[in-house]
């Protein structure tokens, strides 16, 4: 009987200790409030790396519309051209929460309800942007539709 019950405590114990795995997929989504613009992308494979590219530009002379459109545009070709340069890397991930390895700072965070991910954008001094990323089968040219 004793050692059915340490072995149930050795099972609770170490199904304590399992960390959570990292949802597979991409998402992508584009950031912009007329000055700030972000494109960004983000992919984790079964190995559990993270692959994550998020270009971005402030210009607070940007005023026309048609100056903001190319600007989103721009910052797409961007994010599409460097793709292939962005190396997997390894994140702390506690089932909701992506940090770097030993970080504090949250890069992004997991909802596993709405299968969407949140991506921190840390600019200089600026507060954090939070920018809502949408799952996708395959990146698009167009990460802002």
């Amino acid at each position: 009987m004793r050692t059915i019950l340490a072995l149930l405590l050795v099972a609770v114990a170490l199904t304590g200790c399992s960390k959570p795995t990292p949802p597979q997929g991409r998402w992508e989504g584009g950031y912009d409030d007329g000055s700030t613009f972000i494109a960004a992308r983000m992919e984790i494979g079964a190995d559990g790396l993270v692959r994550v590219s998020a270009p971005d530009v402030t210009d607070e002379q940007i005023g026309s519309k048609d100056d903001q459109l190319q600007m989103r545009e721009t910052m797409a070709e961007r994010l599409a051209g460097a793709w292939g340069e962005i190396a997997p890397r390894r994140m702390d991930f506690d089932g909701t929460t992506f940090r770097k390895p030993n970080g504090i700072a949250p890069q992004a965070e997991w909802d596993k309800a709405s299968k969407t991910m949140t991506l921190y954008v840390y600019i200089g001094t600026r507060p954090v942007i939070k920018m809502m990323l949408r799952p996708v089968d395959e990146f698009s040219d167009n990460p802002w539709h």
